[in-house]
């Protein structure tokens, strides 16, 4: 099998370990599981080196999703905060978030290997939303499986799903949320992992998935360079900010920057009500290394040494770990860490709302509520991944009393 190096950029082995040593990564899978993760491994591999393959992939990327997004220069943020803001539009590709980027690239690949049935899990909704999208593009079976809270606070995006023609299966156990969705994601495709595709939504999870879903993200990055190189004649952006649950945005955002040490790389987790508090969902912050969902990574834990139950505000930040790359990121010193509790976020969505006209997801804001924490030059050219849109966490926003009159 070929070691790819994910295609020059990314730090990882053919083992799917990051960083110089086995610090974080691998497939941590029962034995008749990893033969299924070996042939998707080189499915994969064959996949992206396929010119045919990857100019469908793009062609889709374009005609369909609507690429490339725009760099929209936050003019009246840049005033307020005294640095050039410019936020990464994700929002805007069809589908409403980054999560289509991949679940094309993913559900090409499922289709490539003869797959007719395709497993999903979801938790703010936006990659289920993606993945029944596809699912109804290509003509391919669609089960997504989504906590029982989330389906609850996230129903616009449930009843988008419906509307595509996915199956809704609820994950009742735990916390109800994108943990314990995951949890049955798995079981199920262990049990038809002949037939079926898992499509996994974010940077998580054994080898080769935190990789596959770091590279189909990585248009956002490429883009934003050509971008940045376009709009300001700078070669690279000073910094680049995106939250930060299992890392598929935040992995995208930075993927071209990674080995250009002058760009700052700012991850922004979920504080919840504090990291103080326990109730947050800051891996990073947080962690303590472990094996979740497969991975060897950051894991939040109990006192007594169980996966604990995250919190966030929002569903899509609402896991007990985080991928592989982010991991090794953080502890290397590439990657700074901040963590922005749910009135921070709240606030900071407010904030762009009015001063942009731009009502971007819980998610989303919590990149954004990073700008009065980071330290910029004037002249400083920073990027906020705005990973998607506001229009499913409206309740949310009008609940914590961000929309007057409603």
């Amino acid at each position: 099998m070929k070691n790819y190096y994910n295609h020059g950029k990314l730090p990882v082995d053919n083992q799917g370990f990051y960083g110089n040593g086995k610090n974080y990564g691998g497939a941590f899978v029962p034995a008749e599981l990893k033969s299924v993760l070996d042939e998707l491994s080189q499915a994969y591999y064959d996949a992206i080196d396929d010119p045919e393959f990857m100019n469908q992939y793009r062609s889709l990327l374009v005609d369909y999703v609507g690429r490339p997004t725009p760099l929209t220069h936050a003019r009246n943020l840049s005033q307020m905060f005294g640095m050039e803001i410019f936020l990464k539009r994700e929002d805007l590709n069809h589908t409403g978030a980054h999560k289509i980027n991949n679940a094309i690239g993913l559900a090409l690949l499922a289709k490539r290997m003869g797959k007719k049935r395709i497993i999903a899990e979801t938790g703010a909704g936006q990659h289920g939303v993606a993945v029944a999208t596809v699912c109804a593009l290509l003509g391919m079976e669609c089960t997504v499986f989504m906590g029982a809270t989330d389906i609850e606070r996230q129903k616009p995006n449930v009843e988008r799903m419906k509307m595509l023609g996915a199956k809704i299966v609820a994950a009742d156990a735990g916390g109800a949320t994108l943990r314990n969705a995951v949890d049955l994601a798995f079981a199920k495709w262990v049990e038809r992992r002949h037939d079926s595709f898992y499509l996994i939504g974010s940077a998580v999870g054994p080898h080769p998935f935190p990789e596959m879903v770091s590279f189909f993200q990585s248009v956002i990055s490429e883009e934003c360079a050509r971008q940045i190189r376009e709009t300001t004649g700078r070669e690279y952006p000073d910094c680049v900010i995106a939250c930060v649950g299992g890392g598929s945005n935040a992995s995208g955002a930075f993927y071209h920057f990674l080995d250009i040490p002058q760009v700052r790389l700012v991850a922004v987790e979920a504080a919840g009500h504090g990291v103080e508090s326990g109730m947050h969902a800051a891996t990073l912050t947080c962690g303590s290394k472990g094996v979740l969902h497969g991975a060897l990574s950051k894991v939040i834990c109990s006192p007594d040494g169980d996966v604990a139950e995250p919190y966030s505000i929002s569903a899509g930040l609402d896991y007990p770990g985080v991928g592989p790359l982010m991991a090794w990121l953080a502890d290397s010193g590439r990657m700074e860490v901040l963590s922005v509790t749910d009135q921070e976020a709240i606030a900071a969505a407010a904030l762009l709302a009015r001063s942009e006209g731009i009502i971007p997801a819980l998610e989303s804001a919590h990149a954004l509520a990073a700008l009065p924490k980071i330290v910029c030059r004037p002249n400083d050219v920073v990027v906020v991944n705005l990973s998607g849109r506001g229009d499913k966490d409206l309740q949310t926003y009008i609940a914590a009393g961000e929309c007057p009159g409603v």
